[in-house]
């Protein structure tokens, strides 16, 4: 199965066929919403709005685990996901999208990990995004007629306010490509539940570093975010239409070597928390 994540104007994949919602209790709770199940492009799929329908939810209070706990209990393997970003580049303009293969993590306020209460795990995060996912996405959207930047760094902030003017001209000093609120948490639980994780940043502004431009405001996000959703819809299609069978990347064994606990010293409910994750690593 694959997964699918929509951000903020992308609150849902008309084209998904025999849908049927599945409603989770993970053990990290709720997820943001229930999940839409059914087939696209022939394949099946389960959709995830992040904030909730009715974008009830802010970046902060996301339950972010249970969201990607909630992909795996489904079986997703590969997970697409989709949100709104500014700008930090003149090149990189509203409507086009971008394809980031690394994070810089802004925020503070989050549950990023899955381990903890007596199982330590540490998952490799140098190459954050799934490669084979990223290419795939990025030769569907140029072949969509997007304009696509394959490649990139999207620096994570907090929110839920928009940047200072200060921070967002720090942030371009970096060297970062786009800015957003949600998609670091998404990657970093993915690699620990070993699913390939790859995110379409759909550009809606230049934050507010641009002097030429308005500041960024919630209309004017929304505003192109509807007029890129459809791009986004196809190029989602298209992608799991194309998408092989089979992983050919080394997510799928991400924990292989990453429990450092020793297995004796492994609590007994910490193991029943997370034997989906990690039941054939202790077996």
């Amino acid at each position: 199965m694959i997964g699918i994540i929509g951000g903020s104007g992308l609150y849902d994949v008309a084209e998904i066929e025999n849908l049927k919602e599945v409603i989770l209790e993970t053990p990290f709770g709720q997820p943001s919403d229930a999940y839409i199940v059914g087939k696209l492009s022939g394949r099946p799929v389960a959709f995830l709005a992040r904030h909730g329908r009715g974008h009830r939810i802010s970046p902060s209070e996301i339950n972010y685990r249970a969201n990607i706990f909630g992909m795996k209990m489904l079986g997703v393997d590969r997970i697409i996901s989709a949100g709104a970003v500014g700008s930090m580049k003149e090149e990189i303009r509203p409507m086009d999208i971008v394809l980031p293969d690394q994070f810089i993590d802004r925020t503070t306020r989050r549950e990023s990990t899955f381990f903890g209460s007596g199982i330590v795990a540490h998952v490799s995060f140098a190459d954050p995004v799934c490669g084979e996912l990223r290419l795939l996405l990025s030769r569907t959207a140029n072949a969509a007629g997007a304009r696509v930047h394959d490649g990139g760094t999207y620096l994570c902030m907090e929110g839920p306010q928009f940047s200072t003017r200060a921070e967002s001209h720090v942030y371009r000093s970096w060297g970062v490509s786009v800015i957003g609120m949600t998609n670091l948490q998404e990657a970093k639980l993915a690699r620990e539940a070993e699913i390939c994780y790859a995110t379409m940043a759909l550009v809606t502004d230049y934050d507010c570093w641009h002097q030429s431009e308005e500041a960024v405001t919630v209309e004017a996000v929304i505003g192109y975010l509807k007029k890129n959703a459809e791009t986004a819809r196809r190029v989602i299609a298209g992608a799991i239409a194309a998408m092989p069978m089979a992983r050919g990347c080394q997510c799928g064994d991400a924990l292989k070597n990453s429990i450092i606990t020793d297995r004796s010293a492994i609590p007994a409910a910490a193991r029943a928390e997370l034997d989906l994750l990690v039941g054939r690593y202790l077996s």
